[in-house]
């Protein structure tokens, strides 16, 4: 399978940090937030890897990460003209794709387990897509994606609820397969001008090809100053244990 990071966006709820560089090169401990995809990408085996960026700073994560030789794997860029939301920057990645399934994950995702269990079952097996689901708290679920799960089914997604129905959490890891990008074309902007991850979801959750598997271990998000602020306590405590 082929890999895609995403690492775009304006990084406006981090400002004036982001002024002047990638959100996704900000520290979280004693590495740049980048390195976690990375790292969950390589635990899966994935070696080939696109990254999305936007204009704003795409120099710096190609000096950050060069072709790729210094962590083993191979990389190919793409630039995002504009923000769009995460089906927008995926949709970048259809020729590098190919007819090959993948994972796309958001480039401040951090975890702390490896996915080749889940890659592997994904690539084997006959469903089309794949969340990861994070049972979480429910001020994470507020502003998040969530799932509703009737034993280890994904009865139904939504997006940022106000009154969460359930804590299980559908983070920033996705593994699609190629008609992925036939959904995408279909998608049309929310109210917020971008097309939204949850509705390509629900296209695969009705015609019964979703499927979710749970983290076993800790997930952190980086989004905003708080969320950064946690970030780099917890995997500062997690990598001292």
């Amino acid at each position: 399978m082929k890999g895609v990071i995403l690492a775009g966006g304006t990084g406006s709820r981090l400002m004036p940090l982001t002024k002047v560089t990638n959100k996704h090169l900000l520290p979280v401990w004693n590495k740049p937030m980048i390195y976690y995809p990375l790292e969950a990408l390589k635990s899966a085996g994935v070696k080939d890897i696109l990254v999305v960026t936007g204009t704003n700073h795409a120099g710096d994560i190609f000096t950050l990460l060069g072709s790729g030789k210094e962590f083993g794997v191979k990389f190919t860029y793409r630039v995002q003209d504009e923000a769009g939301g995460i089906p927008s920057a995926i949709s970048l990645a259809e020729d590098f794709v190919g007819d090959e399934k993948f994972i796309s994950i958001n480039g401040d995702n951090i975890i702390f387990e490896s996915l080749k269990e889940f890659a592997e079952d994904f690539e084997k097996g006959d469903e089309e897509a794949r969340i990861m689901l994070y049972n979480g708290t429910r001020e994470e679920a507020m502003k998040s994606g969530v799932a509703v799960m009737d034993k280890d089914k994904v009865t139904e997604l939504i997006e940022k609820p106000k009154d969460p129905p359930s804590n299980l959490i559908s983070i920033g890891i996705y593994m699609y397969s190629p008609n992925v990008f036939d959904i995408i074309r279909k998608v049309k902007p929310s109210a917020r001008g971008e097309t939204e991850i949850t509705d390509v979801n629900r296209d695969y959750l009705k015609r019964g090809m979703l499927k979710a598997s749970m983290l076993k271990d800790k997930w952190l998000d980086a989004g905003d100053f708080e969320d950064l602020l946690h970030a780099n306590k917890e995997t500062r405590k997690l990598e001292d244990e």
